[in-house]
């Protein structure tokens, strides 16, 4: 069978994120940063992309100073919208997780979703990571989808899907990753623009083939 070089490129990638995932426990992760090595095109302006990596070292580095290693927390940055996501020991350290962020500098808005309970197990994230490799495959393979578009967070089976899209590509994108194996959850955490500003954003010849055309 032959694979089409985004495939494989993802199959390569994953592989090595899970080997990643295996061989250290950090307690921080950083905005899937695997995982972006495959967007080609960001909806995000070049401004932005370099907003969102500077919040999320800045963060990792206020929470790592606070907590050091006794939470597990995962921080994603997309148009200056922030994902928390992971585990923490008390309510009262997923609030200060949340008030720390919330004063990075550029920060517009804060999603808490971390879990007040013990660090998820390496047998989980090494679950979590395959999942998100195939939550992303999946939306590669569909043709009324660009795969670019979309930023994929997976923690404890439950799928966080970012990025700038408009209402049809989320709806579509929610009901193919509900069909993944492994995806207890979705949770949406879109800007959702109109097709007007698709078109402005994305050019004809980007579009995946069996896309909708914009009205």
């Amino acid at each position: 069978m032959t694979r089409s070089p985004r495939r494989l490129a993802l199959a390569t990638l994953a592989a090595a994120a899970l080997a990643g995932s295996l061989s250290a426990c950090a307690p921080l992760v950083i905005g899937g940063a695997a995982m972006g090595a495959l967007v080609a095109v960001d909806r995000r302006t070049s401004g932005a992309q370099l907003e969102d990596e500077g919040i999320e070292l800045r963060a990792a580095a206020r929470i790592r100073e606070a907590m050091g290693d006794r939470a597990h927390v995962g921080i994603t940055s997309y148009n200056r919208q922030v994902l928390l996501t992971g585990e923490v020991p008390t309510e009262r350290d997923k609030q200060q997780a949340e008030q720390l962020v919330q004063r990075v500098e550029n920060v517009r808005g804060v999603l808490n979703e971390l879990a007040v309970m013990g660090n998820s197990s390496l047998a989980q994230r090494s679950a979590d990571t395959l999942t998100t490799a195939k939550v992303r495959a999946s939306l590669v393979d569909d043709k009324e989808l660009y795969a670019g578009a979309f930023k994929v967070v997976t923690e404890r089976g439950t799928v966080y899907l970012m990025g700038r899209v408009t209402q049809r590509e989320a709806d579509r994108a929610t009901a193919v990753v509900r069909t993944v194996g492994g995806v207890q959850r979705v949770v949406r955490v879109f800007e959702i623009i109109t097709e007007e500003e698709l078109r402005q954003l994305v050019p004809q010849q980007s579009r995946p083939a069996g896309a909708a055309q914009p009205r």
